[in-house]
């Protein structure tokens, strides 16, 4: 093949440089599986050294018809389209800019053809167009060239409606013929609006608005494209059933979710040739309108990484992406619905940059301000994160009195599910571990329809959603009422009265390895195995003999936490159950730790802070402090409790999905794990054989090589997207670490009360906090259950990530330990050994 003519497969690699931006967009499409026509691109380079107007230059020409007719396509009607390589791209789209040229048949028309599409690149447009965005011209052009679909119908599909800014609503505009008529304006075709149900992960028919198509675009005889008159009859006719236009919609979402699972919205041309859909062309929505609330528009969004550091440090791949975006949604917003509070259908509150999970804090303060009168100010302290406050009016009377009616129907509702909890949740996580025991199907299609079983289940948990995202209520008036009542000590009191109680699954988690450690130190052969410097951590059964005391508990330990993981949310990330060398070494790590001992300190802060307070309080508001604390542990808990149900969820997906990927090994799938980088649908699609496994490898293999890409770049804490438009940023970092004093003090969020002096140990992962010595001040970039052995040996906690509400803050105050969280910037300036002073009620960490 000549170097000029580029098949699908050879544009793909060759780029946008060479196969201009068009070009590589179908290539990539073809590549992945989409319904793409069959077709080449000449590449950008036969244009180069032409002026407009000459003649194609004969080396041009000659590779360009010995492509025709190798094809057989010299006497077919073609299309030539433009293919600039900054054109379709994120930030130039060249809509109408560049000409395409439709029904051309024969070689001099072809010639033609060709030469009309160079010389539109310098048109004064196109000029304009490059210079208003900083291009050139100097790469030249390319030129896709395609069979002509006889199109009974064509038009184009926006993935998410650009004028409103919803990403929840997709919009498909068809008429009769060809697309030209309606890309030009020339004709008013119909409309239809999709709306998202993630219960489905379906885009079903929301709207259809029948245009009035008077005129259709059709193949001239002499060539071209000509406008015809269409029929009354017709024309009043809606160009596609409701079928049709879902099925023309779950293509559309399918082609974009290929070229970006994160979920930018993408502008196709299709055509409906009698039996098929095929996309013509795909390009990023370059200007859309922001969606959000109407007291908002005139005030920046803040999308932060403060809470979700905490749990999802790392990039997310395609199938987590594609529930741990419906968690959050639903995590942020249950909560206010229980109230009454209706939430702006179709917000957005969680979307990924640079493969990371941030929240719009802005929509967050707003919501919590508008349905319950929270300020925003203390909203952003449960969620952590260096982002400014939102802009809020002062209550009038009016609002207060909506939101105390709100609060009280939403403690007269919680109520009943937080009972009703105590025995649902032990059911569901019975459920979940059965799935995770029972045998996979045998067949590809019953296990692609187990997964999807499975996969819905997680996200149709709203009841394990509102428990987990609503978590703080009780616990935020009881920090509100101690500190009225003792005035600067709010945050250290709270946090002590929450030390010991009932444990919740994630401390009584760290407890059953402490005995775990205790049961190990008392068996010889246990302990000699697990201090073996060539133990194979995977071989324990094998390893430990049958009358091991410690190797019945542990296989005890596994069948109650087995399900669980570091960094958990991530199904990626292999469960304690089919990778226990984390845990073994945490039990080496907690020999010689006192349980009992650290139960007696919790009881003892707890007591000495229930005494302050009471003696604090009018004699009238300690009962109502008494059902506060009643409440903020069981809320407590049942997050604990709820995430450990999720995650179990989650544990029995990993399995199924990990099974059906074995299944496609060298059929496509170069490894079992790159079903995590396929979304579910692309799964399904997979064992119902809707997707070939090469274009299903394909995906896989260049998500792989982006999540890679993700993983190396820094993400910021807080990304604005301007009020009046325009990309998303980067929040401009302050000339010193956010939280840092020039004196070497910094100050974040009090999460535990308390105070500890200490040699710092920075663990950036749990495996590295195993090394820590006990008493330590341990400091990390954000912790998750997987990190509260770690706990167990320390003598404080400092975080740069998390919020008052986050796991860790949690788990530190059941245990009593000194905690600050949201402390932006330490580890940059913090090295193992430097002694600090953390004084957790104050919230402040100072080098000593």
């Amino acid at each position: 093949m000549n170097a000029l003519v580029l098949d699908w497969a050879a544009a793909e690699k060759a780029g946008p440089r060479a196969a201009g931006g068009k070009g590589w967009q179908l290539a990539r499409m073809a590549q992945l599986g989409v319904p793409v026509p069959e077709g080449f691109v000449l590449a950008a380079a036969a244009s180069l050294g032409r002026q407009p107007g000459q003649p194609v230059p004969p080396e041009a020409q000659r590779v360009l018809l010995q492509a025709l007719r190798d094809r057989g396509w010299l006497t077919r009607p073609l299309a030539l389209r433009s293919s600039a390589p900054q054109e379709d791209s994120a930030g130039a789209s060249f809509a109408g800019i560049h000409l395409s040229c439709l029904n051309v048949t024969g070689e001099q028309a072809v010639l033609e053809a060709l030469a009309r599409v160079w010389d539109s690149q310098a048109t004064p447009q196109a000029q304009a167009y490059r210079q208003r965005l900083g291009l050139d011209a100097e790469g030249g052009i390319a030129v896709v060239v395609m069979p002509l679909i006889e199109a009974a119908a064509s038009g184009i599909a926006f993935t998410m409606d650009p004028l409103s800014g919803r990403r929840d609503e997709m919009l498909i505009h068809a008429n009769w013929g060809l697309g030209e008529s309606l890309v030009a304006g020339q004709a008013d075709g119909d409309e239809y609006r999709l709306r998202e149900d993630y219960l489905r992960l379906a885009w079903p028919l929301a709207s259809r608005r029948v245009g009035a198509k008077r005129q259709a675009s059709l193949p001239a005889a002499a060539g071209g494209t000509q406008l015809a008159d269409t029929a009354a009859a017709r024309a009043a006719q809606p160009v596609l059933s409701d079928a049709q236009a879902e099925a023309l919609g779950e293509i559309a979402r399918d082609a974009a979710r290929a070229l970006d699972y994160a979920g930018a919205g993408h502008d196709l041309e299709w055509a409906w040739d009698g039996r098929q859909f095929w996309i013509l062309q795909a390009r990023p929505i370059t200007a859309a309108a922001r969606y959000t609330y109407p007291a908002l528009r005139s005030q920046p969004s803040y999308w932060s990484r403060g809470n979700t550091r905490e749990v999802l440090p790392e990039a997310m791949s395609a199938l987590e992406w594609d529930s741990g975006r419906v968690m959050a949604q639903r995590m942020l917003s249950s909560g206010f619905e229980l109230s009454g509070y209706a939430p702006l259908p179709g917000v957005r509150l969680a979307a990924l940059f640079q493969g990371r999970v941030y929240l719009d804090a802005s929509v967050i303060q707003w919501v919590g301000y508008d349905a319950l009168g929270v300020p925003p100010a203390a909203m952003n302290a449960l969620l952590g994160g260096p982002q400014p406050a939102i802009e809020a009016p002062a209550p009038t009377p009016a609002q207060r009195l909506r939101h105390a009616a709100r609060i009280l129907r939403y403690l007269r509702r919680a109520a009943p599910l937080r009972k009703r909890a105590e025995t649902d949740l032990p059911r569901l996580l019975a459920r979940a571990l059965a799935w995770l025991d029972e045998p996979l199907p045998a067949a590809g299609a019953e296990l692609g329809a187990r997964l999807r079983t499975q996969f819905l289940t997680v996200l149709g948990a709203d009841e394990l959603f509102f428990l987990q995202g609503s978590g703080g209520g009780a616990l935020s008036k009881l920090l509100e009422l101690v500190e009225k009542a003792c005035p600067g000590q709010g945050h250290a009191l709270t946090a002590a009265l929450m030390a010991g109680g009932e444990p919740s699954v994630t401390a009584s988690q760290g407890y059953a390895l402490m005995a775990l450690a205790e049961l190990a130190q008392a068996d010889a052969a246990a302990l000699a195995w697990l201090r073996s410097p060539q133990r194979d951590s995977a071989a324990w059964r094998e390893a430990l003999p049958d009358g091991s005391p410690f190797k019945q508990a542990f296989a005890d330990f596994l069948g109650r936490y087995g399900h669980r993981a570091v960094y958990e949310t991530y199904l990626r990330n292999p469960r304690w159950r089919e990778a226990p060398g984390y845990l073994l070494d945490s039990v080496v790590n907690l020999i010689g730790a006192d349980a009992g001992a650290l139960r007696a300190r919790q009881e003892e802060a707890a007591r000495q802070a229930w005494q302050q307070l009471r003696a604090a309080l009018p004699f009238w508001q300690r009962p109502l402090a008494a059902k506060l604390l009643q409440a903020s542990r069981l809320e407590g808990r049942q997050r604990e409790a709820a995430r450990s149900v999720l995650v179990a969820y989650l544990a029995a997906a990993r399995r199924s999905a990990l099974a059906l990927g074995q299944r496609y090994l060298g059929q496509g799938l170069a490894v079992a794990d790159d079903v995590f980088h396929l979304t579910a649908t692309e799964l399904f699609a997979l064992a119902d054989g809707r997707l070939a496994p090469v274009a299903a490898g394909r995906r896989a293999a260049l998500r792989r090589t982006q999540l890679e890409t993700w993983a190396a770049t820094p993400d910021p804490d807080v990304i604005v997207e301007p009020a009046a438009g325009g990309a998303p940023a980067p929040a401009q970092p302050a000339s010193r670490p956010a939280g840092q004093s020039a004196s070497g003090a910094w100050r974040g969020t009090p999460a535990a009360g308390g105070r500890a002096t200490g040699p710092a140990f920075v663990a950036r992962t749990p495996a590295e906090g195993l090394e820590m010595p006990a008493g330590s001040i341990l400091l990390a970039p954000s912790t998750d259950p997987a990190w509260t052995p770690l706990f167990l040996r320390a003598a404080a906690l400092v975080m740069e990530a998390g919020g008052y509400l986050s796991h860790g803050a949690i788990v530190a105050r059941e245990f009593g330990i000194p905690a600050v969280v949201n402390v932006q910037g330490i580890l940059r300036e913090v090295g193992s050994g430097d002694v600090l002073e953390v004084d957790a009620g104050g919230g402040t960490v100072r080098r000593v």
